[in-house]
């Protein structure tokens, strides 16, 4: 069972569809849009989605109490997966509407795409993948893709000051955006792989994969 936590943020219903078109050893995968711990607790992977504010949705997860269920989630090493501000919230800060506190879980602050560039960075863009060809824990996130890979982006902030052993691939966007991070059990897309197409699907099945 996949869980995807609900703190009333974003549009996930083709987050869902996605997934469930997928099979799990053999079987149709289920999905369950959840905000009960037990039930995140006893899921195989926990997805964090995301889209709108870093701090109104760091509110709303400490609103519902979810802050602390995350951060035992990561203890447990349960997969944990953030889609788009769901992986900025993995970072220790952002800077979007002031200063706002995130999880934490990797290091790291969220900053503006500079002024002079053009915001949001919305729509396709090829991710340059650090992991390509090699034999490494990260390398099974990027397996079967091409190095001309597309996926969708839509966001006006990025992670910065990353630690660089953590990126998997990165997009080009005058600036470098972090793409894909991978550090233990958690794993982060900044772009939607659920809106990439053939790739974006790809990617889903290797994340599954890690089941």
């Amino acid at each position: 069972m996949i869980a995807i936590i609900d703190y009333g943020i974003g549009n996930i219903h083709s987050l869902i569809s996605a997934f469930q078109s997928y099979e799990l050893n053999g079987l149709p995968v289920k999905v369950v849009l959840t905000s009960d711990e037990n039930v995140l607790k006893t899921a195989q992977m926990v997805i964090l989605p995301g889209v709108g504010a870093f701090k109104y949705a760091m509110e709303e997860l400490e609103k519902r109490d979810l802050v602390r269920v995350i951060n035992e989630l990561y203890q447990m090493g349960k997969p944990l997966v953030g889609i788009c501000l769901g992986m900025q919230l993995l970072y220790e800060s952002s800077e979007e509407y002031g200063f706002c506190k995130g999880l934490g879980l990797l290091k790291g602050k969220v900053v503006e795409i500079p002024e002079e560039i053009k915001k949001p960075h919305m729509g396709w863009n090829a991710l340059e993948l650090k992991e390509f060809g090699l034999k490494t824990p990260a390398s099974c996130l990027i397996s079967h893709l091409s190095k001309d890979s597309y996926v969708y982006f839509v966001h006006s902030f990025y992670a910065a000051e990353i630690e660089s052993s953590t990126l998997v691939a990165s997009a080009n966007y005058g600036v470098e955006i972090p793409a894909i991070v991978k550090k233990g059990n958690l794993i982060g897309f900044q772009f939607h792989p659920e809106k990439s197409g053939k790739v974006g699907g790809q990617l889903i099945q290797n994340v599954l994969a890690l089941l």
